[in-house]
């Protein structure tokens, strides 16, 4: 009887262990959880604040330890540098790279600007004294732009025997019957896209000047403006497309919807950019849907570099070879920092290398085919060093750690970041079409919202003129004024001469 009990208390005794064993588990795997997510809560946090406190740029400058072999980039570096120079005084040091007189003082005043003449003779009289020099002083003074009027005066005349009267025309003019010329016309737009600055404030400006305008007339100038140069914006789309290589990148508008009172809706610009013809094309949609690129894209040829969004996978065909943007890939590391530091850095520090094999072919000035071989000998070693090292530390981190989250976009998408090697046209990321989209996100800060779907479409096709302006390193307000007045009475087959990769201005 003893027997059996103490078997019974036994078996009793390992149930109960087995299920304190149990419930130990089920704690191990809650607390590993809970870590889990702390971290994943940490690193949104980071980002957080990264974004509201910390500085925007991605630049990584890593520690120099003294005892560290000098990295070969650093070397190649070093041979495009100037040597430094050494002089002794009292004690060495290393001599300027510019060994002009730098001024310390007050910088000079620029020449081109227009000098007025202030003389002021000392109070005394001077009668027979002998001049031997001067003073200046010079002053920087600003007058605001001023309104003037363009009178055009035409003399009538009645022709012999009453036969009619003789007049002169009317030279054409941007909009038919309106008041704005060509200037105003381009001002108000520049102020608006390129400067950021609502219609209302410019309204109140002009108010300044003694001349009252209702922000309403400005919204229909700009509407005709754009009815105006419509044509040239279908040329540049038409340009933009028959490139051989394309960048591509999507950033959000807020568009007013009528539908919904006091809502809005949130669109895209989809915005394309030509390296090789400096030509920048933004298409306003709805969505961000794959509907967008896949109409505009539909007969493109050749290379389309973007960051990874899923939409442009569609294209990976027989005819575009698509390909990923490495600033992408590093920011994800820029951005895993705080989680793995040691990790983080190196693969920052490759990626470094990498960039100063970029900044050599641009300093010297290669062309497609040297940038091409300069890559396969040492961005490509490079490249697989990375690669082996993705392979071997994916397996020992956490897949959902920001460490993890970055070698596994990088891994994912290995093929595709390594193209640009294959070819001495394409660049090494996307950054050239992000520029561009900067005007837009400035102008959100500003105007908050376009005031419908085809206020947007007008100003993506703004956003594509002035972008391609700055791609050819045109002062915008010079090119707008230019082609607004010659628009009117320009031929449909020479349309191309206007886009400012090939505008020329009249002389």
């Amino acid at each position: 009887m003893n027997l059996s009990y103490d078997t019974l208390e036994k078996k009793e005794l390992i149930g109960l262990l087995i299920q304190q064993s149990e419930v130990l588990l089920q704690k191990e795997e809650r607390i590993a959880s809970l870590e889990l997510s702390t971290l994943l809560l940490k690193t949104e946090l980071d980002k957080i604040k990264r974004m509201l406190f910390g500085s925007k740029s991605e630049r990584f400058v890593p520690e120099v330890n003294p005892q560290q072999a000098i990295l070969p980039f650093e070397e190649e570096i070093k041979l495009i540098e100037e040597p430094v120079q050494q002089e002794t005084i009292i004690y060495t040091r290393d001599k300027k790279k510019n060994s002009e007189h730098v001024p310390t003082g007050r910088m000079p005043l620029p020449k081109h600007l227009e000098r007025v003449p202030i003389i002021i003779e000392p109070q005394e009289d001077v009668t027979g004294l002998k001049k031997i020099g001067e003073e200046i002083t010079e002053e920087l003074e600003y007058k605001p732009g001023q309104f003037y009027v363009n009178q055009y005066i035409r003399p009538k005349y009645v022709k012999p025997e009453g036969d009619g009267i003789l007049i002169g025309s009317l030279p054409s003019r941007p909009i038919d019957k309106g008041i704005p010329g060509p200037g105003l016309l381009a001002q108000i737009i520049i102020d608006k896209f390129v400067d950021h600055l609502p219609l209302y404030r410019q309204t109140q400006r002009f108010e300044r000047d003694g001349v009252r305008l209702a922000p309403s007339n400005l919204t229909e100038w700009i509407r005709a403006t754009c009815n105006l140069m419509n044509p040239l914006y279908n040329i540049l789309r038409e340009q933009v497309l028959t490139a051989s290589y394309l960048q591509a990148d999507e950033t959000p508008i807020r568009v007013l919807d009528r539908d919904k009172k006091g809502s809005t809706h949130r669109g895209y610009y989809w915005v394309y950019h030509s390296p090789l013809k400096r030509l920048v094309f933004f298409d306003y949609k709805e969505g961000r849907g794959r509907e967008g690129p896949k109409e505009l894209l539909e007969n493109f040829i050749g290379f389309l570099q973007t960051d990874g969004y899923s939409v442009y996978n569609i294209f990976d065909t027989d005819t575009i070879t698509l390909f990923n943007c490495m600033a992408h890939a590093r920011r994800k590391f820029d951005e895993a920092k705080n989680n793995d530091q040691v990790r983080a850095e190196y693969v920052l520090k490759q990626m470094r290398e990498l960039y100063a094999i970029e900044h050599k072919a641009k300093e010297l000035a290669m062309d497609f085919e040297q940038r091409k071989e300069l890559r396969q000998k040492e961005s490509i070693p490079v490249l697989n060093e990375l690669y082996s090292w993705f392979k071997d530390n994916i397996t020992q981190v956490l897949p959902q750690s920001a460490i993890g989250t970055a070698i596994a976009y990088s891994l994912s998408r290995w093929d595709k970041l390594k193209i640009y090697t294959q070819n001495g046209k394409l660049e090494i990321d996307n950054n050239l079409v992000e520029n561009s989209i900067r005007p837009v996100a400035l102008g959100r800060k500003n105007y908050l919202f376009a005031g419908s779907h085809e206020g947007a479409r007008r100003a993506a096709m703004i956003y594509s003129l002035m972008g391609s302006c700055k791609k050819n390193n045109i002062d915008p307000l010079t090119w707008l004024r230019d082609v607004i007045a010659r628009l009117p009475d320009h031929k449909a087959n020479q349309l191309h001469l206007l886009l400012p990769n090939n505008w020329a201005p009249l002389k």
